[in-house]
């Protein structure tokens, strides 16, 4: 994240905090205005005004705010300030069960929404101690009000909580998938250059060393001549595994290109480094040989691009003195073997919705143990107690059936229709419950309210925003016919759950829209804009399956740039990273509608194309030649295979037959030299 946009994202949170801080002395001014004649109005008017000033001042001061050393105790400040503010409402209007008796509660659950968790404990422990000061000096509630009122909100402020969290892992995550390599997992390039620019001015403080290696692997484009693209894939990912597994903590991985990897050990000096060097060598053995080179801060050089430079020169002066050897199938085999055993289980799709239905059941659990616990400790006496303990057993065993059934649900075509219904009937229920009991100020009433922020997370706009507005009528239709302690009650504790749903609404929709954005960036390669491989295998997968229905005509082409490994030798990276994006950038362009264009690493792309095979790869060679000549497999989906697996081994056999009747299994050598108006770099590529 640049420094501007950490500067917008900062000004945002103030903003935040300051919507957080206005919307309750916002209601409280409008219930204060239409009730001038009850007592204490001046005194609430003064603080209520106080408290919505503070929060204006909040919002216009927010880019000022956000500049100060003291911004995050100025923000608690004002936080704890707020709930103070609505304490004292919340008593002199009479009480938690008067109309700003939800001030408190709310002003919490909006801070589960905007304050990270372990600060928002802090403020649960003041808000509780708040409320049930208020509910012991003011006056008194109906007997298990504020006990229920207490569990419901504390329960809504919970949900909002992981809400935000979650939000908060997409964050970095989003922050961090820049950095990384797909394949391997090491840092990438960009990443790998923004740490060691770190440790190298931590070092010039603090006098420690650093030490950079640079790893190249022996022989490896002969490794994927030999046994294919993929085990050359595997072979890195394993490459990337075992470095990191024998460095320490602080220590890091990067993937600078290809075969080539970089090490970084803060704290270590170069007598230090030799023993690393050492242990690294006898790590990856005969499966990945390597030559490694290695430079020390401060003594070898002081800034980055002049260790890499040294390091870069005693890697090469290990490269020439020392047998080089390709790895052996059994030893290629092994490490293929060990990865598929360690590799990691993705989250999917189908996993986070099945969290997201078990919510809703663990929510409507909650809700009727609270409901059963008010009716069965509360309403001794009461005519309708045994509907009403029914009503609190009955949705309580949908909650627990779709507990139960989150994983079948989460795969159920139907699932949206059935989560639906499902939240139309617990909300019946609850409405069923509060007009029993006669009153909206019951369990069953706040009952109706504190789905609502559950639902405006959970399901989409268009289906969230007609369910909250039917449970909105409901609630005032039992008000209206069955009773409620007034209609200012009525309109706070509306409005304020509105307010906290509204605020669910968009939590929930910067999730969605963050995790569409993680899942982009996932499967598009940072360097290029292609797709990855697994961006590649998700399209392959439906375009094929289209295919197969239509009759349509598929082929798989895959690329291998000709003397790209001398092309990095000679010029460096940085000449053949621009290469690699021009060569995406022409490849799009030449691309028809529905093509699908991929960079499955290094300097290896795959099509997916719908014209004939030939003709796409000699228009394809044509395209490239101006900068660099390329050999290509080609494979049609049906006759050469049905899967990516067998469309891939068939069409890089036929790549390396191509390579196979030039002298080396080069062409040409590549042009490094940029094309006049192609943009180079990580945004050639959209």
């Amino acid at each position: 994240m640049t420094p501007n946009e950490r500067q917008a994202a900062r000004v945002r949170a103030v903003r935040v905090g300051a919507v957080q801080g206005g919307v309750g002395p916002g209601l409280a001014m409008v219930y204060l205005l239409g009730t001038l004649g009850q007592p204490h109005r001046p005194v609430m008017l003064t603080v209520a005004a106080l408290m919505l000033l503070m929060a204006v001042l909040g919002w216009f001061g927010a880019s000022a705010v956000s500049r100060l050393r003291a911004r995050l105790p100025v923000q608690l400040s004002g936080a704890v300030l707020n709930l103070a503010g609505s304490a004292v409402l919340a008593w002199l209007d009479g009480g938690v069960a008067s109309p700003l008796g939800p001030m408190l509660p709310l002003s919490v659950t909006f801070l589960a929404i905007v304050v990270p968790p372990r600060t928002f404990t802090g403020f649960a422990v003041l808000g509780a101690l708040g409320y049930w000061t208020v509910a012991v000096v003011a006056d008194p509630a109906p007997p298990g009000y504020a006990v229920v009122h207490t569990l419901s909100f504390g329960f809504v402020g919970y949900l909002a909580l992981r809400y935000s969290g979650t939000l908060a892992s997409l964050r970095r995550r989003l922050a961090e998938i820049t950095r990384v390599d797909p394949l391997t997992g090491c840092l990438n390039r960009r990443g790998f250059e923004e740490r060691l620019g770190h440790e190298l001015a931590a070092a010039a403080r603090t006098g420690e060393p650093v030490t950079v290696a640079v790893v190249d692997l022996d022989r490896f484009k002969e490794v994927n001549d030999s046994y294919g693209h993929r085990a050359g894939d595997d072979l890195l990912a394993w490459v990337g595994r075992t470095l990191g597994a024998e460095l320490r903590t602080d220590d890091a991985v990067g993937r600078l290109g290809g075969d080539e990897f970089a090490v970084l050990l803060p704290g270590t000096d170069a007598d230090g480094a030799a023993t690393v060097v050492q242990r690294l060598r006898v790590a990856l053995g005969d499966c990945a040989g390597g030559s490694i080179g290695h430079a020390s801060f401060p003594d070898d050089a002081v800034d980055a691009d002049e260790l890499m430079l040294v390091a870069d020169r005693r890697l090469y002066a290990d490269k020439t003195a020392r047998e080089r050897r390709v790895p052996s199938a059994e030893a290629v085999a092994a490490v293929r073997r060990t990865l598929a055993a360690q590799t990691p289980v993705m989250v999917s799709h189908a996993e986070r919705r099945r969290h997201s239905i078990a919510d809703g059941g663990w929510m409507t659990l909650a809700q009727s143990a609270i409901s059963m616990g008010y009716v069965l400790l509360f309403t001794a006496g009461d005519p309708h107690r045994t509907a009403m303990a029914a009503l609190c057993a009955v949705t309580a065993l949908l909650g627990l059936a779709v507990v139960a059934a989150a994983g079948r649900l989460s795969r159920s075509p139907a699932a949206r229709q059935l989560m639906l219904a499902y939240s139309v009937i617990t909300f019946c229920n609850a409405a069923a419950g509060a007009w029993l009991d006669g009153d909206v100020s019951s369990a069953f009433g706040i009952g109706m309210l504190t789905s609502m922020p559950l639902a405006m997370l959970a399901l989409r706009a268009h289906v969230a925003v007609p369910l909250v507005a039917g449970a909105s009528l409901a609630y005032l239709a039992v008000a209206t016919l069955r009773g409620a302690p007034s209609g200012w009650y009525v309109m706070t504790h509306l409005t304020g759950m509105f307010a906290v749903a509204a605020a669910c609404a968009v939590q929930g929709r910067t999730a969605a829209r963050q995790r569409a954005q993680l899942t982009r960036l996932s499967r598009t390669d940072a360097l290029t804009g292609c797709l990855n491989r697994r961006g590649f295998a998700e399209r392959f997968t439906g375009e094929t399956a289209h295919a197969r229905r239509t009759g349509r005509t598929v082929s798989l082409l895959v690329l291998d740039l000709d003397g790209f490994k001398q092309l990095n030798d000679a010029h460096g990276h940085a000449a053949g990273d621009e290469l690699l994006c021009w060569v995406a950038a022409t490849l799009h362009a030449a691309a028809q509608p529905g093509d699908i264009v991929a960079r499955l690493g290094g300097d290896e792309f795959v099509m997916l194309v719908g014209a004939d095979a030939g003709t796409a790869a000699a228009d394809l060679r044509t395209a490239l030649a101006a900068r660099t000549a390329v050999s290509i497999g080609t494979a049609i989906l049906g006759p050469d295979g049905d899967d990516f697996d067998t469309l891939y081994a068939a069409a890089d056999t036929r790549l390396y037959e191509e390579k196979s009747r030039h002298a080396g299994g080069r062409l040409v050598p590549v042009d490094a030299t940029p094309s006049p108006g192609v943009a180079t770099g990580r945004h050639a590529v959209g």
